[in-house]
């Protein structure tokens, strides 16, 4: 795809996230795209940024950095804010002039002001998660970790400031349309992607007991409780963990294998050892393991509450993916017994293909394509 209209496009965050990956792909369908954050060239690079789009804050905020990194428990109310204002100072002070400014929401938003009011951007507004108001009534109920009163302000006034709002799953539409149905023409739903040379499809169904595998925290949010009482109904299966711990005690047993957090071209390996990938979020947008699950070759059991469902974008991918409610053991325990004797074929490569960064850039590139002409000159 050639883009009729070439954008200037600025893309603003703190770390990686999947903005990089957006960054590379706009870039790669002919649009000028600076990327601008912290992440060390080397690093942005090593994901296939190219050096022309790599625009650092590093020199301007390294000791917010240092301070988050070393210190993350001192202070956290003035850490946050005082993070969030150096990294938008630093942001306009890089700034060039843009047709479009892409920043995370909540954490990118003086800064999207100043694009908009400077040079006449049009802003998008990155939300990972539900509407801020719904994540916090959902962990708040639930016992996890609600967000900060900061954050809560912040992406109010982000979603407010937007001219699109760009979110991966119908359930986080379904989110901001129940908290504030005024916003409903402002959002912009695209399916993250995956890296399909890092996580090739499986040549074989991996012998020995029934795996189940999990890649993230082991935390309330991710649903590890629910999660660990599923397997517990399971006697015959195991279960593989890989990634950080978190609020919930891991289970002591020959059963549930622990590995810590591994760099994502090794995840590949774990991939090759599965049966079933399962993931019972409580709370979140679209995980990205769902993706690497899929296009390596496993099933998906997922909830509700994962974005898993928005992956079933062709029967062959539909065939794979079970969703059930969040927070019911019972049901996730039936949901991968099931998947567990299904009898599947390989996926398809054109399926595969869809599930590419390559495909979500195509989506977003089609969605800015979209939109009324941008007034280069405004001030």
């Amino acid at each position: 795809m050639a883009v009729t209209k070439p954008l200037r496009i600025a893309i603003a965050t703190s770390g990686r996230f999947h903005v990089l990956d957006l960054a590379r792909e706009l870039d790669a369908l002919g649009h000028e795209v600076r990327f601008y954050s912290y992440v060390p060239k080397a690093r942005a690079l090593q994901f296939g940024l190219p050096a022309r789009c790599h625009v650092s804050l590093l020199p301007l905020m390294w000791p917010f950095v240092g301070w988050d990194r070393l210190l993350p428990k001192t202070a956290p109310e003035m850490r946050e804010k005082l993070l969030g204002f150096a990294l938008n100072r630093a942001v306009i002070a890089r700034l060039d002039s843009c047709d479009v400014f892409i920043g995370m929401s909540g954490l990118i938003l003086e800064a999207a002001r100043f694009a908009k009011s400077k040079f006449g951007a049009r802003v998008y507004v990155e939300r990972g998660s539900r509407h801020i108001v719904s994540q916090a009534r959902i962990l708040e109920q639930t016992g996890g970790q609600t967000p900060s009163r900061v954050a809560i302000e912040r992406e109010l006034a982000s979603y407010k400031l937007a001219d699109k709002i760009a979110v991966a799953s119908g359930q986080v539409v379904d989110s901001f349309l129940e908290e504030d149905p005024s916003l409903a023409p402002k959002l912009f739903k695209n399916p993250y992607g995956v890296y399909l040379e890092q996580f090739p499809q499986r040549k074989a169904i991996p012998s020995g007991p029934p795996t189940v595998l999990f890649v993230g925290g082991w935390t309330y949010r991710k649903g590890a409780d629910v999660l660990s009482a599923a397997l517990e109904q399971l006697p015959e299966a195991r279960l593989i963990h890989v990634g950080g711990g978190g609020d919930v005690s891991f289970p002591i047993s020959e059963r549930f294998v622990h590995y810590d957090s591994v760099p994502q071209w090794r995840l590949g390996e774990f991939y090759a050892q599965a049966h079933v990938f399962a993931i019972a979020s409580r709370e979140e947008g679209l995980a990205l393991v769902q993706l690497q699950a899929l296009a390596s070759g496993l099933p998906l059991v997922c909830t509700d509450r994962t974005g898993g469902a928005d992956l079933s974008l062709t029967p062959g991918l539909a065939s794979r993916i079970r969703v059930v409610s969040s927070g019911d053991a019972n049901l996730l325990a039936k949901a991968i017994s099931s998947t567990l004797a299904d009898k599947l074929s390989p996926l398809a490569e054109s399926d595969r293909q869809i599930l590419s960064w390559r495909g979500y850039g195509l989506r977003y590139a089609r969605e800015l394509d979209s939109q009324e002409p941008m007034c280069r000159d405004a001030v």
